[in-house]
């Protein structure tokens, strides 16, 4: 079955470009060169797509705006297009949903093999939710989740997390009591060599933190070990 993807870019030399590379590769294109109407068209439609690739800084509705609204409902993976260079810039696309960030200018081979990264994690992820062949589910102090149906409980109040939300927690509690640092955590849940000043997982990291309604200041689930990493006691 052929794969569709979400494209949202006004640039138009930009968009041409990726929709070309895309559909060479088999990819079914939706795109629109504005936020408003890629959004009303996934409303409207019902639209479920593979992959989305959103331009930050497009017409209407902006690229985090949208993928706020698309993570509302969905949970396939989102890739971020900008031509802002500034980490703050990166960490506010990835702690509101976005898997992947990419700054322009860009290669498009570049960006091709982000998609097919993002698409093989998201295809592992599926498969293992429909294959599970026994129950695993841990509580910890009120905080439940459970593997098989891919749901997490916060004192019998579902939490809605994103496959690498869940992937992330449920690795650190798996590990509960072992510090786990920001190098082990991406390798194993996203699958990719490391690279240092890499923000991803501390941003991630913080949306889950905001999710699980943590203290700033006293964490009670997922505690920082400065200069370590991360772990669930």
């Amino acid at each position: 079955m052929e794969q569709k993807i979400l494209l949202v870019e006004d640039e138009e030399d930009i968009s041409n470009l990726l929709k070309l590379y895309l559909k060479d590769s088999g990819y079914i294109v939706d795109s629109f060169d504005n936020g408003q109407d890629a959004f009303e068209h996934i409303k409207t439609k019902n639209m479920i797509y593979d992959l989305a690739i959103l331009d930050v800084m497009i017409p209407g509705i902006n690229g985090f705006e949208l993928c706020k609204k698309i993570r509302e409902e969905y949970f396939y993976p989102i890739i971020m297009l900008t031509a802002k260079v500034e980490d703050l810039d990166k960490i506010t696309g990835l702690t509101i949903g976005a898997d992947d960030y990419i700054t322009k200018p860009f290669n498009p081979l570049e960006v091709m093999a982000r998609v097919k990264t993002q698409l093989r994690r998201y295809k592992r992820y599926n498969e293992q939710s429909s294959s599970i062949k026994q129950v695993e589910e841990y509580d910890i102090r009120g905080l439940k989740i459970n593997k098989t149906t891919h749901t997490c409980f916060l004192f019998d109040e579902q939490i809605d997390l994103t496959p690498i939300e869940f992937s992330i927690l449920w690795y650190l509690i798996e590990n509960q009591g072992r510090v786990i640092s920001s190098e082990e955590l991406f390798e194993k849940v996203w699958g990719e060599k490391y690279i240092d000043n890499n923000n991803t997982v501390m941003a991630h990291i913080a949306r889950l933190r905001e999710k699980l309604k943590e203290p700033v200041k006293k964490p009670k689930f997922i505690k920082t070990v400065w200069g370590v990493g991360y772990k669930v006691e």
